[in-house]
C-alpha cells in the first residue's frame, strides 16, 4: 500500500464522522509520499488527511450555499510544511521571536526541557511561558536555572515529580512507554473515545446563511477563546475559508509574538477578560450573534464562568460550540493542563522516537503534529456541525483533544525507520509568502489546500 492510498483511507475514516456522502471524497486529490519528515510515525499522512478533511468540508459548504462543486488538492510535502507553519514564520527575517525559538534551549536560565530523575525515569517540564517557569521555581524553591531544577529532580522519582508539579497546576509529564500508557487510567479512557464527537445539545430552528457568498464561510461569525496551538489553528483555518473570526485573550496572559503572527492570519485579535464584569457582559452580547464558539482551555474552566456549551446554546440557539482539550473530557486527567509535547511524553510517542533514534529518553515528533491535526480536525468538525445546523436545526457541540488525536496518529501505523532527512528552510522557499504588516515584513507558509 502506498502512502497516498494510506492518506485516502485516513481521510475516508475522518469523513465518515460527518455522515455525509462518501462520493464527495472523489473531489479530493492527494499527492506525494512518505517519508517527508524524520519521524517513526506517519506525520505526512496525518497532515495530508486532516488538512484535506477540513478543505473538503469547506468545499461541501460552498456547494451547499452556491450549488457549485469545487475540487480539493493537497500535496503531502506542503502539508508537512504546513504542520510546521509556526517554525517558518519570520518577522523582518528574524526567527528569534517565533514559536520555533521557544522550544528546548541550551540557555542555563531556561528550565523548559527534559530531566532525568532520581529513579532513572524522565520528566518533561513545559515552561515556555514565564508564569509556568516561575511556578516551577517556586514549587521547588530553587534558583531559576536548569541545573538547580536538575539537582532537585535528582532527589525525586519521575512519578513523584509529575504528581507534585501537576498538583500545582503546572504542565509536567513523566515519560511513559506505549505499554505503560495503554494500562494507565487516562490512556484507557482516551482509547475508548472516538477521534472526535459531533453531537446535538439543544433544539433550535435552522439558521440561514447569507446570500451570494464569495467564500465558503463568508458571513459566519466565530468567537475564539484559545491560546496554544490547536485552537488558534482551528480559528485560522475557518478564517482562511472566509469566516469572521474574533480571537479573544485576556490582556494579562503571556504571548509569543511569532505565534500571534502565524495564528492571527484572517482574524481580529482583541483583549477580553471573562473575570471582568464589563467584559463578561460584552462577551455575552457578542455571543448572541455568533455562529461558532471555539474554546481551548481545560474542560470546565470556561463553563465555570457561565459559558458552557449549554449556556451558549441558551444565549444563542443554533450555535456550534467546539471544545479542544489536552487529555479529553473523560478520565482522571480530564482537567489537567497539557500541551502537544506533554501528551507525546505521557502517551509513549516520545519514547518511541527515542527508541528509533537509539537514544535514552524521548525524541518528540518533528512537528507539533497533535496540535496541528487537532486544529484542522476541529475546523472540519465545526463546518460539519454548521451544515447539520442549517439542514436539521439544533445547537451543536464538537469535542476533541490532543490525546485522542495522538491515539489516532498511532493507529495510522509506523515507518520502518526514521530515514528521511529533515526539511530545511532552503527546501521550502516556494511554499512561503511575504506580506507587509504593522510588525514589518512577515514571512508565512502559504495555505496548504488548493
Amino acid at each position: 500500500m502506498n502512502n497516498t492510498t494510506e492518506s485516502q483511507l485516513a481521510l475516508q475514516k475522518i469523513w465518515a464522522i460527518s455522515d455525509m456522502d462518501d462520493s464527495l471524497l472523489q473531489r479530493a486529490m492527494l499527492t506525494g509520499l512518505e517519508p517527508v519528515l524524520p519521524s517513526v510515525y506517519k506525520t505526512g499522512v496525518a497532515a495530508q488527511s486532516t488538512i484535506a478533511a477540513s478543505a473538503l468540508a469547506a468545499s461541501e459548504m460552498w456547494r451547499f450555499r452556491t450549488g457549485r462543486s469545487q475540487d480539493v488538492s493537497v500535496d503531502m510535502k506542503h502539508a508537512a510544511i504546513g504542520f510546521r507553519s509556526e517554525r517558518y514564520t519570520q518577522i523582518n527575517g528574524d526567527t528569534s521571536k517565533t514559536f520555533a525559538s521557544s522550544g528546548v534551549s541550551d540557555d542555563p536560565s531556561e528550565v523548559h526541557g527534559f530531566y532525568k530523575c532520581g529513579d532513572g525515569g524522565w520528566l518533561q517540564i513545559h515552561a515556555n511561558y514565564p508564569a509556568h517557569k516561575l511556578g516551577v521555581i517556586e514549587a521547588f524553591r530553587c534558583e531559576p536555572t536548569k541545573k538547580a531544577v536538575q539537582d532537585t529532580l535528582s532527589k525525586m522519582t519521575s512519578l513523584e515529580a509529575e504528581t507534585y508539579l501537576t498538583g500545582r497546576a503546572l504542565p509536567a509529564a513523566m515519560m511513559r512507554t506505549l505499554d505503560e500508557w495503554s494500562v494507565h487510567p487516562q490512556g484507557v479512557a482516551v482509547s475508548s473515545l472516538p477521534l472526535m464527537e459531533i453531537e446535538k445539545i439543544g433544539e433550535a430552528d435552522p439558521l440561514n446563511f447569507s446570500d451570494n457568498p464569495k467564500r465558503p464561510l463568508e458571513g459566519i461569525k466565530v468567537l475564539e477563546l484559545t491560546k496554544v496551538l490547536a485552537g488558534p489553528l482551528m480559528g485560522r483555518t475557518l478564517g482562511e475559508h472566509g469566516a469572521n473570526v474574533l480571537w479573544l485573550n485576556a490582556p494579562h496572559l503571556d504571548v509569543i509574538d511569532g505565534l500571534i503572527m502565524d495564528m492571527s492570519k484572517g482574524k481580529y485579535p482583541a483583549h477580553l477578560d471573562l473575570d471582568d464584569r464589563k467584559d463578561k457582559v460584552t462577551f455575552t452580547e457578542l455571543a448572541k450573534s455568533a455562529d461558532v464558539f471555539i474554546q481551548g482551555y481545560r474542560p470546565g474552566s470556561i463553563a465555570s464562568k457561565g459559558f458552557s456549551p449549554y449556556d451558549m446554546a441558551e444565549i444563542r440557539p443554533g450555535i456550534v460550540c467546539v471544545e479542544i482539550s489536552a487529555f479529553s473530557h473523560e478520565g482522571p486527567w480530564s482537567s489537567k493542563r497539557g500541551f502537544d509535547s506533554i501528551v507525546q511524553t505521557v502517551s509513549g510517542i516520545g519514547r518511541e522516537g527515542g527508541i528509533a533514534k537509539d537514544q535514552e529518553g524521548m525524541v518528540h515528533l518533528p512537528c507539533q503534529a497533535l496540535d496541528h491535526a487537532t486544529g484542522y480536525l476541529g475546523a472540519f468538525g465545526a463546518m460539519v456541525a454548521l451544515l447539520k445546523q442549517r439542514r436539521e436545526g439544533g445547537s451543536w457541540r464538537v469535542r476533541l483533544s490532543l490525546a485522542q488525536t495522538g491515539h489516532w496518529l498511532k493507529s495510522l501505523g509506523r515507518m520502518n525507520e526514521i530515514s528521511s532527512p529533515d526539511i530545511t528552510r532552503s527546501d521550502i522557499s516556494k511554499y512561503l509568502v511575504e506580506v507587509e504588516s504593522a510588525y514589518g515584513k512577515v514571512t508565512f507558509t502559504k495555505p496548504v489546500a488548493q
